[in-house]
C-alpha cells in the first residue's frame, strides 16, 4: 500500500513519455526518392497509373518502408482495380503509421470497392474516432459504402475471339 503513489507516479510518467513518442517528425525523402513519387504523381495525373505504379516501386527500392510511398503505389494499384494488392500497401503504411488518416481510408475504399462493406465500415467508425464525420477522408468512405461494391469486369469469350482472315498464299 504504501508503494501505490509511488507507482501512479511513475505509471504516469511513462504515459507521457510513451505518447509523446508518437508524435515522430514529418518523414524526410531521399532527394532520388522525392524526384520518383513526383514522376509517379505525374503520371497518375496523366492516366498513366501502370508508369506511376512503376515509379512508385522504384521509389520504394531507394527508400523502403516510405508512407508517403507505401500510400502513392496503394492508391494507382486501387485505381488500376487491383484492390487485394492496393489493402497490402495501405496495411504496410498503417504498420508505420497507424493513425495515418489516408491509409485508414484508402484501405476502408479498396475493401468496399472489392465488396468487403463490413470491413470498410470498421474502418469508417475508426476514421469517425480520429477525426469526426466532417473529414474528407470519413466523408469519401462513406460515399463509398453507401455506393457498395465496384462493378465486376467481365471478359467473355466472344469479346476475345480472333476473327478469321483469309488470305492467299
Amino acid at each position: 500500500m504504501r508503494y501505490t503513489p509511488a507507482a501512479l507516479a511513475l505509471s504516469l510518467v511513462a504515459a507521457i513519455s510513451a505518447s509523446a513518442s508518437f508524435s515522430a517528425p514529418p518523414e524526410q525523402l531521399d532527394p532520388r526518392a522525392a524526384a520518383l513519387v513526383e514522376e509517379g504523381r505525374t503520371a497518375a495525373r496523366a492516366g498513366d497509373l501502370d508508369s506511376a505504379i512503376d515509379a512508385y516501386e522504384s521509389a520504394l527500392t531507394v527508400q523502403p518502408g516510405s508512407v508517403s510511398v507505401l500510400l502513392g503505389l496503394a492508391d494507382a494499384t486501387r485505381r488500376t482495380g487491383m484492390q487485394g494488392k492496393a489493402v497490402h500497401y495501405y496495411r504496410a503504411a498503417l504498420e508505420a503509421d497507424p493513425r495515418n488518416l489516408d491509409a485508414i481510408s484508402g484501405e476502408g475504399l479498396a475493401l468496399a470497392e472489392k465488396g468487403a462493406l463490413d470491413k470498410a465500415g470498421r474502418n469508417l467508425t475508426r476514421l469517425k474516432s480520429l477525426c469526426g464525420n466532417d473529414c474528407p477522408q470519413a466523408q469519401a468512405l462513406a460515399t463509398a459504402i453507401a455506393s457498395g461494391p465496384a462493378k465486376p469486369r467481365v471478359l467473355t469469350a466472344e469479346a476475345v475471339t480472333p476473327k478469321p482472315v483469309v488470305s492467299e498464299n
